[in-house]
């Protein structure tokens, strides 16, 4: 009988998986795998159940035979020029991402863009707005208002310092037994808050960079750590851009969630919610009960070629 594994890690060829006695062990993939399912640069990700041969060669490395079916995964495009995707990984509970004012500033067409892939894939996202420690008034206006904005969407958000261990004190319980994704910038303290969560992962974390306050990098493959209380985190790299990925235009609509509420008001059932008339999508923008940064995004959105548009979503 095969063994079942999580895993841990992924370098391209070599995989870390854990077994379910928590041995940890090196894993290389059987050729054919690559054949299967998605049009992937990397056909298992973090977070996978696989299924491992019992035997191992002469270095003590065994064979990944199989995947068990995910729960859900979210991709991005390559980072090379190619049509292919990568996983980020799989089988999450939750998303957090972690979103700063400044030192970096995270983009709204960036946040937008993430709960749509993650709308896509069905996992839940909360909000984490980091670093309140160095805001000024102007900044805790402006936080607070995007706070309103996405609570009122339907999505949780918090806002946090990894300075201040009561600020993120929720999240202790939350991710107690679950698998959770911490997603974002470089630079926005994803590594800051994951030591803080379990100190005895002592993860590296980067330096903003002064010239283009952005972060340096300091992961540069998705990682899944085991935490003391239980449960596991996965540490994504740090992203500049997210390409949305074949997603239908027809039913862009659907994920997002205000929109999705209203689209059965309109005249049209196959209504863009762009020039149509009695379109209740646009007449609750008119309204003010649609935001225009949201709906800016999505005509974005519907307006690129996914082909072509962010090729330059590369690790940051």
């Amino acid at each position: 009988m095969p063994q079942q594994g999580k895993v841990l890690k992924s370098t391209g060829k070599w995989y870390d998986v854990v077994l379910e006695d928590g041995t940890q062990v090196k894993c290389r993939i059987r050729g054919r795998l690559r054949l299967d399912g998605l049009r992937t640069t990397n056909p298992v990700s973090v977070g996978d159940v696989v299924l491992l041969d019992n035997e191992t060669d002469e270095e003590g490395t065994r064979m990944i035979t199989g995947i068990e079916k995910r729960q859900n995964y979210i991709v991005r495009k390559s980072t090379n020029l190619s049509k292919q995707q990568q996983i980020l990984a799989a089988n999450i509970d939750r998303a957090y991402l972690m979103v700063t004012i400044k030192s970096p500033e995270t983009h709204l067409a960036f946040i937008d863009r993430f709960l749509v892939s993650a709308e896509s894939f069905r996992i839940p996202v909360t909000l984490l707005f980091n670093k309140i420690d160095l805001f000024d008034e102007t900044d805790q206006e402006y936080a607070d208002a995007l706070s309103y904005m996405y609570e009122n969407i339907g999505y949780e958000s918090r806002q946090i310092s990894t300075k201040d261990p009561e600020t993120i004190e929720f999240l202790r319980e939350e991710i107690q037994g679950k698998q959770v994704m911490i997603s974002g910038h470089s630079g926005v303290g994803k590594s800051s808050l994951i030591n803080v969560l379990d100190p005895s992962l002592n993860l590296k974390t980067g330096e903003i960079s002064k010239a283009h306050q952005q972060g340096q990098h300091t992961t540069t493959f998705a990682e899944m750590h085991a935490i003391q209380s239980g449960g596991y985190i996965i540490d994504t790299p740090g992203i500049r851009a997210f390409g949305v990925i074949d997603l239908d235009k027809e039913v862009m609509s659907h994920y997002f969630p205000e929109m999705r509420e209203r689209m059965h008001e309109c005249k049209f059932n196959n209504c863009q919610h762009i020039n149509e008339p009695k379109c209740a999508v646009k007449d609750a923008l008119e309204a003010g009960d649609i935001y225009e940064s949201r709906y800016s995004t999505y005509l974005q959105l519907m307006e690129e070629d996914q082909e072509e548009s962010y090729r330059k979503n590369d690790f940051a």
